[in-house]
């Protein structure tokens, strides 16, 4: 068959592809900056903007430092701590301890509280474990106080509250060769021992600030979204903000956070003004309450196979029925039914990013009143540039007589001042700042990132080891570090549904150390063979475009417009997706036989 003209699949369609591609650069390069990552400015805990991460929820509770031995460590109390302590707890292991910085389990739903926060993928499949904890969550898009009541109960349900350390940050992971065993370090003084050691990464932790002068100048009240003041605005994550009804609101960024926190601000603040640099994609969310005649109908294993479902339609794979059924699974399942092979079916692809875009683009004209308000809020770059969001009142937001939208024309605001914020010369007069400006990107330096290195065989430090990409086995381990295991999204599965790689990986990890136990094996490592062919598959595997990457607008997905796309392809995920990476590593344990481990 003869190859199709590119650009005549988008000519039958009535597009100029070359305008559209034109567009689309002009507003990314609106954006580009010299300094890309470096724009953020991160917060240290002992610099001058150290206030910005201080726990404004749980007060601080003194206790005596630990010098005990536990079996099996686990480093963060956040989705991926919680589902590794139920594995490990499932697989036998009693000796075992959580560390966690907050104040609670929870991770991201532990930090982040501000009003209106939700999750924007289903509950029903986000949630990890709702069988076995024995709980549905009460509408179909949990709102971030209930996921947060969750997390305290899934730790209660598998006993993880027991030997945890909770407001305890690690500070040292250090491997002893004579003893077999791994000390770890805290701030609290602690110095204990344990035979293994998961370390989670986290997602959404390291609050950011923009690198913009002023910040220290600014006399108003002023806080990141994820240290939410409840004691300053009033109300909680549902809203009802009294204290704020004589305040004028400054919010800084227009993502994911905004998009959720805006709307709530609107209700009850005098004035808001909102700070874009670049416009969210935002669709429907339709959001309902939870059916209990459909919820008394579910069946045993109804959980797994709607999480399985969900991730086979964002894939683009044919399933007889969408049982999750939202704008997620509609739009993916369309966009990646098509994988670009050729180039008429990469233009097809194209083709169809660009027709849903239109679509994202009329809906906000369809809602927002003000023509040329709409037209700064239409997102025009292609769907994967950035994560996409879903909500029902953010655009409406912007027909109130109290909201406005403060265009910075791709730039962001010139600097804070002590009363406001200036953007092209105007300067806007406000009492309270809020940074809902996101978090450190994932693909941060690592010691940067944990806050702490890892001391492995012969001293040598995880950080050194990776500097220059990193070396796993199927993500979860990493050779010269016996006993010690990943959860993170680096070299494993990829799903839009986090919950399911980490799910997967908490499965794969306690069967490792559940099987070194049935070996009395006193260490578990990976040979240099298994982990050399493993990064070599994830590249192989990778579909890190360079053209892509550099055509998306800035964002943390391509390193604010700065994409090194052999590190992307070396330290990215698995990318023929969670599914097929899940059966790879069910068939590699099936075997029994462990290939690439090192059991002694």
């Amino acid at each position: 068959m003869a190859e199709i003209n590119a650009d005549a699949v988008w000519t039958a369609e009535g597009y100029d592809v070359d305008a559209v591609r034109s567009k689309y650069k002009q507003e990314r390069d609106k954006r580009i900056r010299a300094d890309g990552p470096n724009q953020y400015r991160l917060i240290s805990r002992d610099g001058e903007l150290a206030e910005y991460i201080k726990d404004p929820y749980t007060p601080r509770v003194e206790r005596e430092p630990v010098s005990d031995v536990v079996e099996t460590t686990v480093i963060g109390g956040g989705f991926a701590g919680l589902l590794l302590g139920a594995r490990l707890r499932q697989a036998g292991i009693e000796k075992l301890r959580v560390v966690e910085t907050g104040g609670d389990f929870g991770g991201t739903w532990y930090w982040n509280r501000y009003p209106g926060i939700a999750c924007d993928v289903e509950s029903y499949i986000y949630l990890p474990l709702l069988e076995e904890v024995g709980y549905m969550p009460t509408e179909k898009y949990a709102k971030g106080a209930e996921i947060f009541a969750y997390c305290q109960m899934f730790a209660r349900h598998f006993d993880l509250y027991r030997d945890a350390l909770l407001q305890t940050r690690v500070t040292d992971v250090r491997w002893d060769e004579e003893d077999a065993l791994w000390t770890v370090s805290t701030d609290r003084g602690d110095s204990f021992r344990s035979k293994y050691v998961c370390m989670t990464f986290g997602t959404f932790l390291h609050p950011k600030l923009p690198g913009i002068p002023g910040i220290e100048d600014f006399t108003g009240k002023s806080f990141h979204t994820s240290r939410w003041d409840y004691d300053y605005t009033g109300g909680d994550s549902y809203g009802n903000l009294d204290k704020l009804r004589d305040k004028v609101v400054g919010v800084i960024g227009s993502g994911a956070t905004a998009v959720q926190c805006v709307p709530m601000l609107a209700k009850d603040a005098e004035h808001v003004f909102v700070f874009q640099r670049t416009p969210a994609i935002v669709d429907v969310r339709e959001n309902h309450p939870t059916d209990p005649e459909w919820a008394a109908s579910l069946k045993p294993g109804w959980q797994r196979e709607r999480v399985v479902n969900f991730s086979a339609c964002i894939a683009g794979e044919d399933t007889e029925v969408d049982l999750v059924d939202d704008a997620w699974t509609r739009v993916f399942h369309n966009l990646r039914r098509t994988r670009p092979v050729t180039e008429s079916q990469a233009a097809a692809m194209e083709l169809a990013d660009y027709t849903h875009m239109e679509t994202i683009r009329a809906r906000v004209g369809e809602i927002v009143e003000d023509p040329v308000t709409a037209e700064a809020l239409r997102p025009y770059y292609r769907f994967l540039c950035k994560r996409p969001c879903f909500h029902d009142e953010y655009l409406q937001a912007f027909n109130r007589p109290n909201v406005t939208l403060v265009d910075t024309h791709g730039k962001g605001p010139e600097r804070v001042t002590a009363n406001g914020i200036v953007v092209d010369g105007t300067e806007y007069a406000i009492d309270t700042l809020v940074y809902a400006t996101g978090f450190a990107s994932i693909r941060q330096d690592l010691k940067s990132r944990l806050g702490y290195d890892v001391h492995g065989r012969s001293g040598q430090a995880l950080s050194d080891k990776w500097k220059d990409g990193i070396s796993t086995l199927y993500g979860a381990q990493t050779r010269n570090f016996p006993n010690f295991f990943i959860v993170s999204y680096f070299q494993t599965g990829i799903a839009s549904n986090q919950a399911h790689p980490l799910g997967e990986m908490a499965t794969h990890i306690s069967t490792i150390i559940a099987e070194a136990r049935a070996r009395n094996a006193t260490t578990v490592d990976v040979t240099e063979a298994a982990e050399d062919e493993w990064v070599q598959t994830v590249i192989n595997s990778s579909t890190a475009s360079a053209d892509f990457l550099e055509s998306c607008t800035p964002s943390y997905y391509n390193n604010e417009g700065q994409p090194n796309v052999n590190l992307f392809r070396r330290n990215g995920p698995y990318a023929r997706g969670i599914l097929p990476f899940s059966k790879l590593l069910e068939d590699w344990r099936a075997t029994g036989e462990y290939v690439g481990l090192e059991f002694e």
